[in-house]
């Protein structure tokens, strides 16, 4: 009987793997048969050991530690099927204007680099039929008030995702990423963004934000043989959120309009 997005005998990395949905991605993998290496700026050995995989301390955003992880990979299981670059960092809810050079460098530091870096490094090492997803956000591929540098470094993770999947697609290498809303983790919930969560609550036809293990479930579905024509797409995980105006969300900007005439 065939098993449906199986990963048995797959070797897969998680970056960022040691909290939020880097964790749950994780522990989905292992459940699916995967052999996981949670890559983690913090030390995850015990961690790992619970879930029954492995740990490798690193910084995503300097390119030789990041040699340095593909090289423990390779040398202990012989091969690299699945790269997920999910390890990210938040500058905080500023605008444009108030957001420093440094917010910019961090968001791009690990945003960014750390993408390209998890590229540059496993690509070499993964054979035909090999699957890189990147983490990207909704905030990649629409703008977002009060997200400037996160933003800013989402939308580059999108471009770094469908260059590399043309550069990489001769090999058969797929690489994709995904674009979610908000996600009910700590970073959804940072002082300033209570109104980003109010106005997606409302504007998403499903009533709320989503959840690390839906997030999960389509990096996993990305990450996936059974998907082996999907390649260079940010798929977008929004609960309907960006594809129009949903009848209560309008019903709720009359009210305010009128609200406002009435003033």
């Amino acid at each position: 009987m065939n098993v449906f997005f199986s990963l048995q005998s797959q070797v897969a990395i998680v970056t960022g793997g040691g909290s939020g949905i880097g964790l749950t991605v994780a522990t989905r993998f292992v459940d699916a048969g995967a052999t996981v290496v949670i890559a983690d700026v913090s030390d995850c050995a015990e961690i790992a050991a619970n879930l029954g995989c492995s740990s490798y301390q690193v910084d995503v955003s300097d390119r030789g530690a990041m040699h340095g992880l593909i090289d423990f990979v390779v040398s202990t299981f012989d091969r690299i099927d699945i790269l997920v670059n999910n390890a990210g960092v938040f500058a905080g809810y500023k605008s444009t204007i108030e957001s420093t050079e440094a917010d910019f460098k961090r968001c791009f530091d690990v945003n960014v680099l750390g993408v390209a870096n998890g590229i540059a490094a496993a690509a070499p090492h993964m054979v035909a039929g090999g699957r890189i997803v990147n983490m990207a956000s909704l905030a990649g591929v629409q703008g977002c008030v009060d997200l400037a540098s996160y933003g800013a470094s989402k939308h580059a993770v999108v471009g770094i995702t469908k260059t590399a999947a043309l550069e990489l697609g001769e090999q058969g290498i797929r690489v994709n990423c995904l674009c979610p809303a908000s996600v009910n983790t700590p970073m959804a919930h940072e002082p300033g963004g209570e109104l980003l969560l109010e106005w997606e609550q409302v504007m998403s036809p499903l009533g709320r934000i989503c959840e690390p293990d839906e997030v999960a479930a389509a990096i996993h579905f990305l990450s996936s043989n059974d998907c082996g024509f999907i390649n260079g797409q940010a798929l977008t995980l929004c609960g309907g959120l960006s594809v129009g105006v949903n009848d209560k969300a309008r019903r709720k900007l009359a009210m305010s309009s009128e609200e406002v005439g009435h003033e």
